[in-house]
C-alpha cells in the first residue's frame, strides 16, 4: 500500500511539474509584430470580401426584378 501512495505522490509531482513548465512557456512566449500584421491584413481582406459580395449580390438583385415605373 504505502508503494502505491509513494507512487502516486511522485506521479502527481510530475504531472504538477510539467503543467507548471508548460504555463510559465506559453506565458513568456509573445506575440510578434508579424502575426498582428497578419491578423490586420486578413480581417482588411475578409472586409473587403464582403463588400465585394455583397455589391455583386445588389447588382443581381437590380438585374432580376423589372423596374416599375
Amino acid at each position: 500500500m504505502t508503494t502505491v501512495l509513494v507512487s502516486l505522490a511522485v506521479f502527481v509531482a510530475l504531472l504538477v511539474a510539467v503543467v507548471a513548465f508548460v504555463s510559465r512557456r506559453d506565458r513568456n512566449r509573445s506575440s510578434s509584430c508579424e502575426d498582428r500584421a497578419a491578423v490586420r491584413d486578413a480581417g482588411a481582406d475578409q472586409a473587403r470580401h464582403e463588400a465585394e459580395r455583397h455589391f455583386v449580390q445588389g447588382q443581381a438583385a437590380g438585374h432580376q426584378m423589372p423596374h416599375s415605373t
